[in-house]
């Protein structure tokens, strides 16, 4: 197997998130970090939990299939999370809520208490690769590559990962920091939110909540890694 067929075999797309950079409208179809600006009228801030992301899916280039009856999520974080970040699912401490419509929504303004809120730009990427340690690598493929790194000195990073997107991110892989985590291809990724120094987002040493999603039981796990 060539190294573009390990390319092809591996790629996937995803929708990437660079923070900041340009005025904010607070209209609708507007992604944030460190801030929801948007519920339904019934809907309270949820005690003890902080906005931590407003995620708009609708007219994104690309959204994972597991999400795609969704036009919004939001997302809210337990203030104790830094206590339980060794625990396998953290769905328990995040609030997210997920709208299949936008009707009906109203402002908010609500502003997480020491992240600094941004919007979000929008790139579509196509090169998405997993990172080698237990990154989403098929069996089959791994081989292939442990293979050609006997034989021909290939190294993964330099040959085959074009480049890692370890932002904030809608589909393609998670960038995991050490070995990585699967819920099951019930429950597939859809999303991570990263450290972002501009927002002041440190999740304790440059690491990354990882979202996944089981679209028929409708149930959401949650994971997080660090250096």
């Amino acid at each position: 197997m060539s190294i573009k067929h390990i390319q092809s075999q591996l790629a996937k797309q995803a929708t990437i998130f660079q923070t900041g950079g340009f005025r904010p409208t607070h209209e609708l179809l507007e992604s944030w970090i460190g801030y929801v600006g948007w519920s339904l009228l019934e809907e309270d801030r949820p005690s003890d939990f902080q906005p931590l992301a407003t995620l708009f899916l609708k007219d994104l280039p690309y959204v994972p299939q597991a999400l795609q009856p969704f036009q919004l999520v939001t997302l809210f974080v337990h203030e104790n999370i830094f206590d339980h970040l060794m625990e396998d699912d953290l769905s328990i401490y995040f609030e997210i809520r997920a709208y299949t419509t936008l009707e009906n929504l109203v402002q908010r303004d609500w502003q997480h208490d020491c992240i600094r809120a941004f919007p979000l730009q929008v790139e579509h990427i196509h090169n998405d690769y997993p990172v080698w340690d237990g990154g989403g690598i098929p069996a089959q493929i791994e081989e292939d590559i442990l293979r050609l790194e006997h034989e021909d000195g290939l190294n993964y990073f330099e040959d085959i990962l074009e480049e890692m997107y370890p932002q904030h991110k809608i589909g393609g892989y998670p960038t995991f920091c050490q070995s990585g985590y699967d819920f099951g291809e019930d429950t597939p990724f859809v999303f991570q939110i990263a450290s972002d120094a501009k927002a002041q987002l440190n999740i304790v040493d440059n690491g990354n909540f990882y979202f996944f999603y089981n679209p028929t039981a409708q149930t959401w796990r949650v994971y997080c890694d660090f250096y």
